[in-house]
């Protein structure tokens, strides 16, 4: 199992870089932040840029991989987002994990946009296969509903690896097709404060788990191609993840037995959401057997 953490872009620079210094000297597998233009959680909390953020802790770390998490077609044209890849992933000598979903309301409300979920469902099956090429071709010409592009050049190709964000079968579909990892959050809604709750939420990753390996099945790594990773951010259910270490290395140990390669929890915030103990964390991942080699 591979360790995530992820760090909201909530702090000036003086105080996020130790944050980040300090997930590298974890050795936490990656380190992941929001894409967003506001969130819902943090309303009224400051906001930083993502790129510049990943941009500025690629300065300073050393092995980390980097993600977004993520990043989409509601502020992002896949020519634009591709340039910023190609850059990020030269600052950073090859650590970039490029997140993309769909997208949320927020974001879209805010510059005046107004699309039905079909009409948001389609814009991503365009944006992905456009990302896409755009980030490992040159001379990319693409003339769709959402997006056009005339001679998009990119003469430093990447192989950012993509990991969708995906809850329903099509955009699994697009996440076999064109990227190297799935991520889920799992349910999006409900009241997981108890315990049986938690147990609710679980049945619900273990649906999404059972969906994707079918989509798999039938996809491209069906096909032969080795099987995606599998992200889970384990603070969806409710429940800091970080709450004690008896209780994340249970939530560990639940996604490992449904085929997760990958989990991201959440750097503890004194208060909600994700409030929690970096004792904690520290506990656990020293705690975690080395990889075997």
């Amino acid at each position: 199992m591979r360790h995530g953490i992820c760090i909201l872009p909530e702090h000036p620079w003086a105080v996020a870089e130790p944050l980040w210094r300090r997930a590298d000297e974890l050795e936490f597998d990656h380190a992941w932040t929001y894409d967003h233009l506001v969130w819902g959680g943090l309303p009224d909390s400051p906001w930083h840029s993502t790129v510049a953020t990943l941009t500025a802790a690629a300065m300073v770390t050393d092995r980390i991989k980097l993600g977004t998490l993520v990043s989409s077609p509601n502020f992002r044209h896949p020519v634009e987002l591709a340039r910023d890849v190609v850059t990020l992933d030269d600052i950073s000598g090859g650590r970039v994990l490029l997140g993309v979903g769909a997208g949320g309301d927020l974001d879209a409300a805010l510059l005046g946009e107004s699309l039905t979920r079909g009409e948001r469902s389609r814009r991503f099956r365009e944006f992905v296969p456009l990302l896409d090429r755009c980030l490992r071709e040159d001379h990319v010409d693409h003339a769709g509903e959402f997006f056009t592009a005339v001679d998009a050049r990119n003469l430093t190709p990447v192989a950012a690896p993509l990991v969708v964000a995906a809850e329903g079968p099509r955009a699994m579909e697009l996440a076999v097709t064109y990227a190297e990892g799935w991520v889920t959050t799992g349910p999006a809604s409900g009241d997981w404060a108890q315990r049986d709750a938690v147990d609710e939420w679980w049945r619900g990753v273990a649906e999404r788990a059972e969906r994707f390996s079918e989509a798999e099945s039938v996809g491209a790594a069906g096909a032969g191609a080795r099987p995606l990773d599998r992200y889970l951010t384990l603070d969806a259910s409710g429940p800091a993840a970080l709450s004690s270490v008896e209780f994340l290395t249970e939530q560990v140990g639940r996604a490992a037995g449904l085929g997760f390669t990958d989990v991201i929890v959440h750097w503890p915030r004194p208060e909600a959401p994700y409030s929690g103990d970096l004792g904690v964390l520290e506990a656990y991942l020293a705690s975690v057997p080395p990889p075997s080699t």
